[in-house]
């Protein structure tokens, strides 16, 4: 087992703005986290969502991602799409243009990327598809969040660009570090001691326990709680409560947004 000496400090995400009005759960998780993974329209959300997300991060100091998808609004973004490369480059480079946007109008700017859904779990496998994500997005941005290893984290470091991995608190690993797919058993954490739990075995012991009983070691610098489950406020808490029981700090891994001035 990996080694179980505390770190000074992680990073808490949620991945927000995925409904068509900006929610009271969204609020709630704002208050939380010390990042927050705007969706850009392509898998949920839209412009007025963007904005009002925007405005409530800046307010917060909470440092704001664009959480690029496939053009998946019925599927959510959890549908693999089979398209070309060129096309995706634009989709994505669409999607941060519009979320920057939208940012930039409520005082702030957006500091780094995040796949969404199927996206994310492409780009861990698939050098190609890794490829086109980082090199539509590097002229916009400096920052991407992933899963560790894989083509992404490897495409990204060149250049001084940085990658940051990204633990799951609410979800299942299997035995080869991957998240268990979602119709799985075990794929998701429903109980919000464990989800704590969970956030603080990825902090300070370094690693998860799979469906299977083994040992799984994931060097991460954030943690994930997702906006779309309905106990994800809760979720949140027992991760803030877990942390600080162990002495982990949690602070944003980029750097947190000006509030705008009146």
């Amino acid at each position: 087992m990996a080694d179980t000496g505390a770190v000074p400090a992680i990073d808490l995400n949620a991945d927000l703005g995925e409904h068509d009005v900006f929610t009271t759960g969204d609020l709630a998780l704002l208050d939380l986290v010390t990042s927050a993974s705007l969706a850009c329209g392509f898998h949920a959300g839209n412009r007025a969502v963007m904005r009002r997300a925007a405005e409530e991060c800046l307010a917060r100091g909470v440092a704001i991602g664009a959480h690029v998808s496939y053009r998946d609004r019925s599927g959510f973004g959890r549908t693999p799409l089979d398209v070309t490369a060129e096309q995706l480059a634009v989709d994505v480079v669409e999607q941060w243009e519009s979320l920057a946007a939208e940012v930039a109008a409520a005082g702030g700017t957006v500091s780094y990327v995040k796949p969404h859904g199927a996206l994310y779990h492409r780009i861990a496998s698939d050098p190609i598809v890794a490829s086109a994500v980082v090199g539509a997005l590097a002229p916009y941005c400096t920052v991407l969040v992933g899963p560790p290893g894989g083509p992404a984290a490897g495409s990204f470091r060149p250049g001084g660009l940085r990658f940051v991995a990204e633990g799951f608190c609410d979800r299942g690993y299997d035995a080869d570090g991957l998240l268990v797919p979602r119709h799985h058993d075990g794929a998701l954490v429903i109980d919000s001691s464990a989800v704590g739990e969970r956030a603080r075995s990825l902090a300070v012991d370094r690693g998860v326990v799979s469906i299977d009983g083994r040992w799984v070691s994931l060097e991460v610098e954030t943690l994930c709680i997702h906006g779309d489950g309905p106990d994800a406020d809760h979720h949140a808490r027992a991760v803030r409560e877990s942390l600080r029981l162990a002495g982990v700090s949690v602070r944003a891994f980029a750097a947190a947004p000006t509030q705008p001035t009146s």
